[in-house]
């Protein structure tokens, strides 16, 4: 199959390219900077010049493979308006240039929140915020299944780990480094889900061969860590105290601190069959590289 990948350089493509190369696939990678076509073409990915703005390129490009992934996403949290926006603009473009193909879009989005809850494949993001603007985005694709496209939706926990993460949880160890104590917010009983970065991409593979149209799909391995345990871990490899620290002291990073968000993703095993197999968050943690 020949895929069109959006941020096939980035943190989950730098996962996915090998894995759909390893099964046979070609990749057609849309990419911005010299440096990563550079990197992108020695592992075998044919380099589309290109950014998301460029939305006639993207029709193009999808009108000529056999499949599309879409994970590029600016994840600048004092622009995110503007980049949910961006997203839906290209969600649309691809799923024209797909239109009546019966061909596979797979979007990327994040796990929601249910309150007093485990968050399942069925339900949808509720409230106000970051999360609702990506969730309609996600339902758009979706929907893109009454036109002809097979679409899924892969919603994607809180920390996708594994070395060379330079998400949530770099940041949080950052922050522990920096002001000489690892924190949790309130009595740190808030749970987050995540998954290992190499499952992540299992899953985009199958969901790109294998899902059936509108499948809403969640890529979660740890249903849910707290934050506390996550501030322990932290605290032992820095050699610092740990101790419930005001949301406001994490930045943008205190309001998801601060939610539990736990996530399931039974639903996806029974559809696809895809199980975790790599390490989970802790123990990531406690294999040192995120230290080192």
């Amino acid at each position: 199959m020949r895929v069109l990948v959006t941020g096939a350089a980035g943190w989950i493509g730098s996962a996915l390219v090998p894995e759909l190369i390893g099964a046979g696939h070609h990749v057609v990678g849309l990419i911005r900077s010299n440096r990563s076509a550079a990197a992108a073409a020695e592992r075998g990915v044919e380099v589309l010049r290109g950014d998301l703005a460029d939305l006639d390129l993207l029709r193009e490009a999808a009108a000529g493979v056999d499949g599309v992934v879409h994970l590029a996403f600016g994840h600048d949290f004092s622009r995110f308006e503007e980049s949910a926006r961006e997203e839906g603009r290209v969600i649309e473009a691809l799923g024209a240039a797909l239109e009546g193909s019966d061909q596979p879009l797979v979007v990327a989005s994040g796990t929601p929140v249910v309150p007093g809850g485990v968050a399942t494949e069925r339900d949808r993001a509720q409230g106000e915020g970051f999360a609702v603007l990506r969730d309609a985005n996600a339902q758009a694709a979706v929907g893109l299944a009454e036109r002809g496209v097979r679409s899924s939706v892969v919603r994607l926990p809180r920390s996708v780990h594994g070395e060379g993460d330079r998400g949530f949880i770099s940041a949080l160890i950052g922050i522990a480094r920096d002001r000489g104590v690892s924190g949790y917010v309130g009595d740190g009983s808030q749970r987050w889900p995540a998954v290992h970065l190499r499952d992540a991409a299992r899953l985009f593979r199958l969901a790109l061969e294998q899902a059936p149209a509108g499948s809403v799909l969640h890529a979660v391995g740890d249903e849910g860590v707290p934050i506390r345990e996550i501030a322990e871990v932290i605290g032992r490899h820095l050699d610092v105290p740990v101790a419930a620290v005001p949301a406001e002291g994490f930045g943008f990073l205190g309001g998801l601190l601060g939610v539990d968000q736990p996530a399931s993703s039974a639903l996806t095993g029974e559809l696809l069959g895809w199980r975790p197999e790599g390490p989970g968050l802790v123990e990531d943690l406690d294999a040192g590289h995120y230290f080192a």
